[in-house]
């Protein structure tokens, strides 16, 4: 398969995830696959046999809305991991070379700044945080301006420790969402450079990478193990900021009364505790 058949990766992958009996089909007890087999795919959308091992195999990488809506209903796709599939199927412009700054507007980073009783930070288009207020900080080595989040939660074991359980569940997430934010546009030299580096220093990276998993994050829960406070189970909202480009403002939140808002009271005090001599 040619590296940059980008629409046959992605369609060999989520087949491979489709249970056969999710599609209402026989599981049999010598499959060869562990999802569903070309044939199958191709029967399930209405193609033929020949015609979707082109496209698997980058022959043809451009097939009508019609295919592509066929083979979304086949592999089981939700609307995001459907439009990617489009995407993929159009024509590559690529991104120009030079990375654009990303700036933060003034509002969001004065609400950002202003909020005392929750973290709040803002991360750009390939997971940097640009901005974050104290209290981000202090419930996480990660939520420092110029960390890519991304990177940190692969391969930086405290930030690994904070999410104890939870920590596959948030990476997988992660992962879908950068592919869900960046886009079909793979070719991107910056994604590019990420996914590399996360590639070859991260088996797990590798796996989940290659689901072609595409789900963007917009709200969900987590329990952080913080080493002052000790577990904290907290929801958090991701906010796309309009007229940006794909910034995304991150809050965490408690509901009111709970041990978890308790905690973010304690955690507000830690964050605004001026640091020793020691630590300085």
């Amino acid at each position: 398969m040619s590296k940059t058949n980008e629409l046959g990766a992605f369609l060999q992958a989520r087949r491979d995830l489709v249970r056969p009996e999710e599609a209402g089909l026989p599981a049999g007890t010598r499959r060869r696959v562990p999802g569903l087999r070309r044939e199958e795919v191709a029967q399930l959308a209405g193609i033929s046999s020949e015609y979707y091992l082109r496209l698997e195999q980058g022959r043809d990488q451009h097939p009508s809305p019609q295919v592509l809506d066929a083979l979304a209903r086949a592999l089981g796709l939700a609307d995001e991991a459907a439009d990617y599939l489009h995407g993929l199927a159009r024509p590559i412009h690529k991104r120009p070379a030079r990375r654009r700054q990303e700036r933060v507007p003034d509002g969001i980073r004065q609400f950002v700044m202003s909020r005392t009783d929750l973290p709040a930070m803002v991360l750009g288009r390939y997971q940097d945080v640009l901005v974050s207020n104290p209290l981000a900080r202090a419930l996480s080595p990660a939520n420092v301006p110029g960390v890519n989040v991304l990177r940190a939660a692969f391969l930086d074991p405290e930030v690994k420790a904070l999410y104890e359980n939870d920590w596959e569940h948030i990476v997988g997430g992660a992962v879908a969402a950068l592919r869900a934010l960046a886009g079909p546009e793979t070719r991107d030299p910056h994604l590019a450079e990420l996914v590399g580096d996360l590639s070859v220093r991260s088996q797990e990276f590798r796996r989940l990478w290659a689901r072609h998993d595409v789900r963007p994050r917009t709200s969900g829960t987590a329990l952080v193990k913080h080493p002052q406070l000790g577990p904290i189970r907290l929801n958090y909202e991701k906010l796309t900021v309009t007229g940006s480009d794909g910034l995304l403002l991150v809050l965490w939140h408690a509901p009111p009364g709970t041990p978890a808002a308790e905690s973010l009271s304690l955690l507000a005090h830690l964050a605004t505790e001026p640091r020793s001599a020691a630590d300085a």
